[in-house]
């Protein structure tokens, strides 16, 4: 069985770089692209992360359709800005609450670029990450507690099974001639259903996790050697670099507004 958590697998050096720097590379992008909101800095963090991503062998066709949801939210969003947004400068358009400024469509092209910015290093994580070596590089770099790691591996690992779940509950309920009317009343039903299903899984899963000792309060040993050197360190600073490079770029183009204040 095919779970929608399954990363895709490659000979690239992306794949082979601890999970926790590139967790840690994500967080300091994300980080250092919230503390402003124009546009320069996301642009410039944008770019380099196209550029990095296409060295390091993430490609477009492994993106794909992946992108696509984020790219559509970041576009909604940046339209309800440019319509809603704080207007400023000269007025473009207006109707009723609606007003298209140079102000609100800088701020628009500010938040789309700042989505897409900070959500492509998320999926780059999530595409080259296998979820058992997130969990050891947490449980042994960082040290988290082994229970906490494996409780959050396990439901991991059986999030992949809603799908399957939902498909089987839908053409069960089809069988029985009980899902031709109402959506509405399906879908609720069916949500319905998954839950149960899903706290009965858990359950059964969390048993099973005890009785294998797997909540004991002695110190554990992992399978797995997760390990943290060069290449890891590497790959944070160049995430340290980006982050640096697009807030001094921000900086000098006069753009850079800590915390959306002027």
């Amino acid at each position: 069985m095919t779970s929608i958590l399954t990363p895709a697998r490659g000979e690239q050096p992306i794949f082979r770089v601890n999970p926790v720097a590139k967790l840690t590379t994500a967080l300091v992008l994300g980080v250092a692209l919230l503390l402003s909101l124009d546009w320069v800095s996301a642009a410039v963090a944008l770019a380099c992360e196209i550029v990095l991503m296409i060295w390091a062998g993430v490609g477009a066709r492994r993106l794909g359709l992946r992108v696509l949801p984020i790219l559509l939210a970041s576009l909604v969003a940046g339209v309800t800005i440019a319509l809603y947004g704080r207007p400023s400068g000269a007025t473009h358009f207006a109707f009723l609450f609606a007003r298209v400024s140079d102000g609100s469509l800088t701020l628009a092209t500010a938040t789309v670029l700042r989505i897409l910015a900070i959500a492509l290093p998320a999926l780059v994580l999530f595409l080259t990450v296998d979820p058992t070596d997130l969990a050891d590089g947490l449980g042994q770099v960082l040290h988290l507690p082994s229970r906490f790691v494996l409780g959050a591996l396990a439901a991991l690992r059986l999030a992949g099974l809603f799908l399957d779940d939902w498909r089987s509950l839908e053409l069960a309920r089809r069988a029985r001639g009980t899902a031709d009317r109402g959506r509405l009343r399906r879908f609720a039903g069916q949500a319905f259903a998954l839950l149960v299903l899903s706290i009965r899984r858990g359950s059964k899963l969390a048993t099973a996790m005890e009785a294998r000792g797997f909540g004991g309060s002695t110190r554990r040993t992992w399978a797995r050697e997760s390990r943290f050197g060069w290449p890891e360190a590497f790959l944070i600073l160049i995430g340290l670099g980006v982050a640096a490079a697009a807030i001094a770029a921000a900086v000098l183009a006069g753009t850079w507004s800590f915390l959306g204040r002027p």
